[in-house]
């Protein structure tokens, strides 16, 4: 692993789901990478459905999305963070891709058909949505991803435009591989069904009212086999020791597995410990988040840098791109003979 490249789209309210599937990733990440762990908001993305999305919104939305993801824990200084329309490469890029890519291996996509089937019109930038993703990893030549497991088929879909681009112009792109995170692959939503989706309203924000968050836990489904507080319960049955796994210790959690397996405790006793243990690790990105909304300038200009630092990257990958499909280049001109 030499550089990642991993995004997030400012489509509404950073959640739990985000924080421990790749914000928590995405930290120690840079711990270890440093500059070449390039992440960013991919403002393009949110794009996709025109319907679906509040152009008043998308520009406070992109900039909170960077300031939850500082205060979590992200350093401008030490990785690549930027806003993905602040770098044109990336759209340059996808274009080229678009003309390599069969229409066969894109309406192939499980989230383009399981999209695609609950719309009423089907906007073309659905389709066209791994292509740009893989243009995002390749511009910056990025070997490793991290990502949802519901992202890997569009990695695989990147690692094949990168072998069809090498196999007609030259070697120029590694294969990159999906990183997935084995703690948190798939945190399910407040419902205990649908993965955790700002589209489907089943989340907790990072940044929600306390009192909220408290009611939506307290609201958690229970095992559905347990009816009276008496019966003992399976806690891989219900969502709340889901969650409490995310947050506890280990030796917490298997303690009131325990506990509840012989109907020693309530639900309503975990849910409130798992609040308490999730307030622990909430409160102090709340009170970080607090302090960059007072400084609003230091989230910009830190944007504003890490793009200058991604376009370097993207700029080079676009010039050797440019001569190797063939393009005229400014800088040079036909020699006839």
């Amino acid at each position: 692993m030499t550089r990642v490249l991993s995004g997030i789209q400012p489509s509404g309210e950073i959640h739990i789901g985000n924080y421990l599937g790749a914000i928590r990733q995405w930290v120690e990440l840079g711990e270890r990478l440093g500059r070449e762990a390039f992440f960013c908001i991919v403002d393009y993305h949110a794009l996709t459905n025109p319907l679906a999305y509040d152009p008043s919104t998308l520009a406070q939305r992109t900039f909170e999305a960077a300031l939850v993801n500082m205060a979590a824990g992200l350093d401008p200084e030490r990785v690549t963070l930027f806003v993905q329309s602040h770098v044109p490469e990336h759209t340059e890029l996808a274009w080229v891709f678009t003309t390599l890519t069969p229409l066969g291996d894109l309406t192939r996509m499980t989230q383009f058909k399981d999209k695609a089937a609950k719309q009423e019109a089907v906007w073309s930038g659905l389709l066209m949505y791994p292509v740009l993703q893989a243009a995002d990893i390749l511009v910056y030549k990025a070997d490793t991803v991290p990502v949802g497991e519901d992202q890997v088929q569009h990695i695989e879909l990147t690692r094949e435009i990168a072998r069809r681009f090498n196999a007609l112009f030259g070697e120029t792109f590694p294969e990159p591989e999906a990183l997935l995170n084995p703690e948190a692959p798939r945190v399910p939503g407040i419902d205990g069904k649908a993965k955790m989706s700002k589209s489907l309203g089943n989340t907790i924000g990072l940044l929600e009212d306390e009192r909220s968050i408290w009611e939506k836990i307290r609201h958690l489904p229970d095992d559905p086999q347990r009816i009276r507080l008496a019966d003992p319960g399976d806690p891989e049955r219900t969502v709340v020791f889901t969650y409490l796994g995310y947050f506890a210790p280990k030796e917490l959690v298997a303690a009131l597995k325990e506990e509840y397996r012989k109907a020693g405790i309530g639900t309503l006793v975990v849910k409130r410990i798992l609040f308490e243990e999730m307030m622990k690790v909430l409160r102090p990105i709340r009170e970080r988040a607090e302090q960059l909304k007072k400084h609003p300038d230091h989230v910009m200009d830190a944007l504003l840098e890490g793009a200058r630092r991604a376009r370097a990257v993207a700029q080079a990958t676009m010039e050797e791109v440019r001569e190797k499909v063939g393009l005229l280049l400014p800088a040079k001109r036909p020699v006839y003979r």
